[in-house]
């Protein structure tokens, strides 16, 4: 039985890669690690007509579900970059409270090559995308 609850507890992580809903040409890439205590998951975008450059770190953000209010995640930025703490901390906060399980997201994605240059539409088709293929991996889990 011992053999069964390590095993399970660390798995190989998901890579998963898909397009930007309207901006084909921008991808996000994850790497999602969901073990039954806790969830890793770091994103990127790259733009196909862009190879040369590459994006900065980004941001590390762990959030954990405030077990006293079910409404309230708590959460810390571990690493900040000024561009992509917002939206990552929104996410590791939805995503822990949804899965109620601490998550750290590391976050590099840039809309900036996306269709508009990385208006709040484009960003919150990503967000959205983003909780909806790892809600999914979770849920299969």
């Amino acid at each position: 039985m011992a053999n069964q609850e390590s095993t399970s507890s660390s798995r190989r992580p998901i890579e998963i890669s898909f397009p930007l809903p309207k901006a084909p040409d921008t991808r996000i890439h994850l790497r999602l690690t969901i073990s039954s205590t806790s969830i890793i998951l770091f994103l990127t975008t790259t733009v196909n007509s862009d190879t040369s450059s590459t994006a900065p770190l980004g941001s590390f953000v762990y959030a954990m579900p405030d077990r006293l209010n079910a409404g309230q995640t708590l959460s810390t930025p571990l690493y900040t970059y000024e561009s992509s703490v917002e939206f990552t901390t929104r996410l590791a906060k939805l995503l822990a409270r949804r899965t109620k399980r601490p998550v750290y997201v590391g976050n590099s994605i840039s809309f900036a090559g996306a269709g508009m240059g990385g208006t709040v539409e484009e960003e919150m088709e990503g967000f959205k995308k983003v909780v909806e293929v790892v809600m999914q991996e979770v849920a299969e889990d």
